[in-house]
């Protein structure tokens, strides 16, 4: 691939604004008007609490079934996105930086108090941007947050899905590539069927809403989660029947892990007093759970992320760096956001978490970090 033809393909067409904007559009219409559980979010320091539709995988079922139909009538290319892949890389990072930018200076001009809406302003317009003024801005009544990360999901399942479809237009569909798209359909399923789980993650209790999250969502969950499914677009790989054993392993220890943390911690936040592990939760400070999962590892969530995260990626072999890109960049972006939960944990619980700290002496992985 050239220069000038990489160059030509970044550039944004008419047809891709029209994709993403259609598909932005369909998930604000189904989000609000499609049946879902109504799921109460955290209590925020004002004593007031969100609450989110979680109708997330009818949504997503309804899409794809609607796409299905329309290729069948052919009304749509189920290649349109893989034909189109960098056009609507650059599209939907325009589209990132803008709403980032109006995000800004909507939040420079709010006059709430309450603890979504009021603006945090440091002064410097670079950190403000990235990191975002509000807590949990709104367009339309539509929570922007909850909104920005189920469509990076959903988005992401749509590019592997055309992938995948022209793969088999192509006539290279081969082993690893139904093993890549297993696992990361049955990872994006499983986030959706469990999407309530959502409404109590740091990113939408505690981080507030600039560049750093919609690019995250939109750009980066979509467009680098779904690099090895490129790859092997453009590269045989013939996998043993040992690697497939071996990888599927890889891929349901990180999944256990991975669910299992996020399941007690989400159930130990509606309920203190549930049973972790069959037996009662050990409790630091009435605050910090310290059973199950989150006994082995402060952040063992984070162990089982990075599992599933090289699960997508061994399918491809080990002749390339390429497709390892997104594990990689995944330990890194984690070990950073592990620093800086200790340090606002550690401001926030103080002598409460120096004794969890104590009692749970491992980060991420038991007896090597």
């Amino acid at each position: 691939m050239d220069l000038s033809f990489l160059i030509h393909a970044l550039i944004p067409s008419w047809n891709s604004v029209s994709l993403l904007a259609g598909f932005f559009t369909y998930l604000a219409i189904v989000g609000s008007i499609l049946p879902g559980k109504l799921v109460p979010g955290v209590l925020l320091s004002d004593s007031t609490r969100l609450h989110y539709r979680c109708n997330g995988l009818l949504s997503l079922f309804l899409l794809v079934g609607l796409l299905w139909i329309s290729a069948k009538m052919e009304f749509v290319s189920l290649t349109a996105i893989a034909d189109r892949g960098l056009e609507l890389l650059s599209t939907t990072f325009i589209f990132s930086f803008l709403v980032a930018l109006v995000l800004y200076f909507s939040g420079c001009k709010s006059k709430s108090k309450g603890s979504s809406l009021k603006p945090h302003i440091t002064g410097n317009l670079i950190h403000d941007w990235w990191f975002g003024i509000q807590l949990n801005p709104q367009f339309m009544s539509i929570d922007l947050k909850f909104f920005f990360v189920r469509a990076g999901m959903m988005g992401w399942l749509l590019i592997n899905l055309s992938v995948l479809a022209k793969s088999i237009q192509d006539g290279t569909l081969s082993k690893s590539m139904i093993l890549f798209q297993l696992f990361c359909a049955l990872y994006i399923l499983d986030y959706f069927v469990h999407e309530e789980y959502m409404t109590s993650t740091w990113d939408i209790i505690a981080e507030r809403l600039g560049f750093m999250l919609v690019f995250g969502d939109l750009v980066w969950i979509p467009f680098t989660f779904s690099i090895q499914g490129w790859w092997l677009l453009k590269n045989k790989v013939e996998l043993t029947t040992a690697a497939v054993v071996a990888n599927c392993f890889v891929f349901l220890i990180g999944y256990m892990v991975f669910r299992g943390a996020n399941k007690q911690k989400h159930d130990f936040k509606k309920n203190p007093k549930a049973p972790i592990w069959g037996k009662p939760p050990k409790v630091i400070g009435g605050k910090l759970l310290a059973s199950g999962y989150w006994g082995v590892a402060r952040h063992c969530n984070y162990l089982g992320d990075l599992l599933l995260a090289l699960s997508f990626s061994l399918p491809c072999g080990i002749s390339s760096p390429v497709p390892y890109f997104y594990p990689i960049y995944l330990l890194i972006l984690l070990i950073w956001r592990e620093r800086r939960d200790e340090a606002r944990c550690a401001e926030k619980y103080r002598d409460i978490w120096l004794e969890y700290r104590k009692l749970v002496p491992w980060r991420i992985l038991p007896y090597v970090y």
